[in-house]
């Protein structure tokens, strides 16, 4: 098939363009003022200001089945988090519904359903305008919700690397009392490839996770395990100074950490691994294996 994904040149999109480019399909990507993924078509767009059905129409010319695999973390005058997580997604699945695309997986996040962040709740937007759509029957909708994706050339991954080397690591709290399960990146994406199958019918919301849960301390101790390292102490950082953290993080606009990542550590990031495993046709990667088989 021919399938436009958007956000290949992002971490989860680059494994995605090369697992669909794997399966035989021809990837049209691309994200404004960046060269595509490898193996992928350059189709220009710009998800902070195309947010209306007219702006995506042109380019569903031609294509079969639509990925959205476009994310962040923090709202930035560049990167509107409102536009890019839902305004703009949701035009483009109007504008699939009009043009008659009738395959959407969109890729969202595990553990919004009980947030409150900005990031929760235009994630949330997204999903259930697609959802909507494909309860209407104008197209066929399968939505990714996953936990905390692994793998080299990821931001959160590299955060938790660099922590797992440090022989003494002050954590903030949430990290010893939130749990997780991890995904491999390259699992993710072949679980995008598997729903455009031709025997593929899963639709809906697919959780994601990991075969079991972790807290994020347990993970990073395991990270550390992992490389052959010595078990290394890891301390709670003070309330308070986890606070003025975060609130530093804020003035970093690049910076992962801050208050918007600090309120959505404080809810779990678990699921049920059930479908995500049949759709690979095996178990996920655990995470005590993440290293050897993500980190490459």
């Amino acid at each position: 098939m021919h399938i436009l994904l958007t956000g290949s040149t992002g971490f989860i999109g680059r494994s995605v363009a090369a697992a669909l480019a794997r399966a035989g399909h021809t990837v049209h990507g691309g994200v404004s003022g960046r060269r595509p993924a490898s193996g992928a078509l350059d189709v220009p767009m710009d998800f902070a200001r195309d947010t209306t059905p007219a702006a995506w129409l042109p380019r569903l010319a031609g294509i079969d089945a639509v990925v959205n695999a476009v994310g962040v973390l923090r709202d930035t005058p560049a990167r509107p988090i409102d536009a890019i997580h839902h305004r703009a997604p949701a035009a483009l699945f109007d504008a699939c519904a009009e043009a008659g695309v009738r395959r959407v997986v969109h890729i969202s996040a595990l553990g919004i359903e009980a947030n409150d962040t900005r990031y929760a709740r235009t994630k949330r937007a997204a999903d259930a305008h697609l959802l909507e759509l494909a309860a209407q029957g104008r197209l066929r909708a399968a939505i990714l919700r996953p936990s905390i994706v692994f793998g080299r050339g990821g931001d959160s991954s590299s955060l938790f690397m660099n922590l797992a080397r440090l022989p003494v690591a002050l954590l903030p709290g949430p990290l010893f009392t939130a749990r997780v399960q991890p995904v491999a990146v390259h699992e993710v994406a072949e679980v995008v490839a598997a729903l455009l199958g031709p025997a593929s019918e899963t639709e809906g919301i697919v959780e994601c996770a990991g075969p079991e849960a972790v807290t994020l301390a347990g993970l990073v101790a395991s990270l550390r395990q992992q490389q052959g390292r010595r078990p290394a102490r890891l301390l709670r950082l003070p309330d308070v100074l986890t606070q003025l953290s975060a609130r530093l993080g804020d003035a970093v606009p690049s910076a992962p950490w801050c208050t918007e990542t600090l309120r959505m550590l404080g809810s779990d990031n678990v699921g049920n691994p059930a479908v995500f495993a049949q759709l690979l046709g095996r178990p996920g990667v655990h995470y005590r294996e993440l290293v050897a088989a993500a980190w490459r």
